[in-house]
């Protein structure tokens, strides 16, 4: 495909790697470089550019963001100040996501451009789903049960934690939206256990939920990076009851994020400047090509 996508990679975790692959996958897009607090080479992509700057890349058409939650905005928002369109994977639900889509809202119109925010599976691509759901059956009860395996926000989050060297938090459900964490935590020397347990429970990741913290010798022993969601409603399609519906996936939990991170920035850059949510965009615009192929073959 001609006219492809200069793309830059922010950062290089686990989510970061699957989005190099999936970009490289793209038939519209070209993999700029990756950017690294630390530009060291790549071993697996020895042909890849490695900066600390996306300045350094040239001319960048879209970003992918792949970073932790808490360092989303501060690094969308010098992308988007550059004219280069974002996604992200921002993981909090809620108020939170609600203000970060307002504050990169007016930058990326002040800019022109465009950023997509939460291009995840939950939120994101399960958006779309509870969305379909409800549109189907308008009164009604949706359940979303995730698990069971690894959240990576939650992960992320516990390894911030002071003391921790590494953490995995995998995600139980208990049904009806109801949710248990279980954190194993690889500490420090000298870290002491009882503090870093009570502040990850403490944390906004994990205080609403049953939380169960254990200390283990090696996280590396443990890691499973698969994870699912089982999404059911139970509800009325005009004045017809009991109308049930169950949507389930078991995936690979960074492959899944990077791939629907790549198919929203091919989405965000046939977008009018703005910040959006997966919910808000046309799906056609998430797919290579041209329009009425898809409508043709899917339609």
């Amino acid at each position: 495909m001609s006219n492809r996508k200069r793309i830059a990679v922010i950062g290089y975790g686990n989510v970061g790697k699957a989005c190099v692959e999936a970009v490289t996958m793209a038939p519209d897009m070209l993999l700029a470089g990756v950017v690294r607090r630390h530009p060291t080479p790549i071993a697996e992509h020895p042909g890849v550019s490695v900066v600390s700057s996306v300045d350094e890349l040239g001319k960048i058409d879209g970003a992918l963001v792949a970073s932790p939650t808490r360092q989303v905005a501060r690094i969308a928002e010098k992308l988007l100040a550059k004219g280069i369109a974002t996604a992200d994977s921002f993981d909090i639900h809620g108020t939170p996501l609600l203000d970060l889509r307002r504050h990169l809202d007016g930058i990326a119109k002040a800019n022109r451009v465009a950023a997509v925010i939460s291009a995840g599976w939950d939120p994101g691509t399960d958006s779309m789903i509870r969305a379909i759901f409800e549109l189907a059956a308008p009164r009604g009860v949706t359940f979303t049960n995730f698990g069971p395996g690894m959240s990576m926000g939650h992960s992320t989050a516990a390894k911030a934690i002071d003391g921790v060297r590494d953490a995995l938090s995998l995600t139980f459900p208990a049904g009806q939206g109801v949710h248990r964490r279980r954190v194993y935590v690889e500490l420090e020397p000298g870290a002491s256990f009882d503090e870093v347990e009570r502040a990850i429970k403490q944390d906004a990741y994990f205080a609403k939920d049953e939380t169960r913290v254990e200390k283990v010798e090696s996280i590396a022993e443990l890691m499973d990076v698969g994870h699912g969601v089982v999404i059911e409603r139970k509800g009325v399609s005009g004045r017809t009851h009991n109308q049930q519906f169950r949507f389930e996936m078991r995936i690979q939990n960074p492959a899944l994020t990077a791939q629907v991170m790549v198919s929203a920035l091919r989405a965000a850059m046939r977008q009018a400047p703005g910040c959006y949510t997966l919910l808000e965009l046309p799906l056609v615009d998430f797919l290579p090509g041209d329009r009425e192929r898809w409508i043709g073959k899917l339609v």
